[in-house]
């Protein structure tokens, strides 16, 4: 029985791997109609017809090992993640929070939303803040590691987070995250997830769904 209980979360990250696409992604690429970025290398973006998650996820090394994600355009009351991921947290774990973005939000408390996303992974620690510019707006550059639940791996990620004001919605919230594994793999792929990231813009006359 304990074994069987070992083997279930494994089992159900493969049959949720088996019903991903990849595909490669190069040049201009557009987020939610929201948000533009340039890719220059070669990245595979990673989707998932049974997810709608409000974030486009992409990788070098595959999914276990590293992910750049970017949400555009995200709307007051919107949640930044509507499928928290299960099979890697305790069996007795209480039902994750859903992280939802708010009008008003100091800068930490925009931090938070993303501290609360990933830990659902495992245990969160934030780093470092300081104050960026994303997208072409004000925003805030953090750090943090993760300690993921399913193998005990330390994950080292960096986000950045820009609020825009809306005339229609108030304000929107566009961001990016990168997490790779802290030896080896983080330091060789950041440079790649941020010349990627430096190109983020918001696409002002974007139509609206």
């Amino acid at each position: 029985m304990k074994l069987l209980q070992r083997l279930a979360p494994l089992a159900l990250a493969l049959a949720l791997a088996a019903c991903t696409t990849i595909s490669k992604m190069e040049g201009d690429q557009v987020v939610n109609e929201r948000l533009s970025v340039h890719v220059s290398s070669a990245w595979n973006k990673v989707s998932d017809p049974w997810e709608v998650d409000p974030y486009d996820t992409w990788t070098q090394e595959g999914i276990p090992l590293d992910h750049l994600r970017f949400w555009g355009g995200v709307r007051p009351g919107q949640p930044l993640m509507t499928k928290p991921a299960v099979f890697s947290r305790a069996p007795d774990a209480k039902e994750p929070r859903v992280p939802t973005f708010r009008p008003g939000l100091t800068p930490e408390k925009l931090v938070s939303l993303f501290e609360e996303l990933y830990a659902t992974a495992g245990p969160v620690t934030v780093t470092k803040m300081e104050p960026t510019v994303f997208a072409g707006q004000k925003g805030v550059r953090f750090e943090f590691n993760v300690v993921r639940r399913r193998d005990d791996l330390t994950m080292q990620g960096v986000g950045w987070v820009a609020v825009r004001p809306d005339a229609t919605y108030g304000e929107e919230l566009y961001a990016a995250t990168f997490v790779a594994p802290k030896l080896a793999f983080y330091d060789r792929l950041l440079p790649m997830a941020e010349a990627v990231v430096k190109t983020a813009r918001v696409r002002v006359n974007a139509a609206r769904s």
